[in-house]
């Protein structure tokens, strides 16, 4: 009965290299090394799952959503939408802010932007501003100016 044994075996891979452990590295003389940042990039992970970051980052990304506005602050709305109007030929600085639906998933963003209004468009229901952005008076969430200072409701 043959015995394996662990000490021998591994006394023998001490010595199995000795003939050429003192060798000198060996660099070829028809290919050039291979430079160091490519030597590295061979031992990168490999991505299996591409574009699968970007989908987490999709997935935590927040959005809000859309407010209903009651009866009262539409009436408050188109007050400031009458005043607007009125005014228009002297191009009164508005901040509005408006909510904008998403591209991608459900909900959005309220963002808010300071302009010059030029006009109203009463039939396509949008505020054109003279930067030229255009507006559509549904997604108005608020709108503040100098216009508007003094007026009790803007207040609650």
């Amino acid at each position: 009965m043959k015995q394996n044994n662990k000490c021998d075996n591994e006394q023998n891979d001490r010595h199995k290299y000795d003939d050429i452990i003192m060798l000198p590295h060996h660099v070829s003389k028809k290919h050039p090394q291979m430079p160091l940042p490519n030597r590295a990039a061979q031992f990168s992970p490999f991505a299996a799952l591409s574009g699968h970051d970007a989908a987490i980052q999709e997935t935590a990304r927040l959005t809000d959503t859309f407010i209903e506005l009651d009866e009262n602050r539409k009436s408050q709305l188109d007050e400031q939408l009458r005043l607007i109007r009125e005014n228009l030929e002297y191009r009164p600085k508005v901040e509005v802010t408006y909510f904008e639906q998403d591209e991608t998933k459900s909900g959005g963003t309220y963002i808010t932007m300071c302009g010059r209004v030029k006009n109203i468009d009463e039939y396509r229901r949008r505020i054109i501003f003279a930067e030229g952005d255009i507006l559509s008076i549904e997604s108005i969430f608020s709108i503040r100016g100098d216009l508007f200072q003094g007026m009790e409701w803007l207040d609650c």
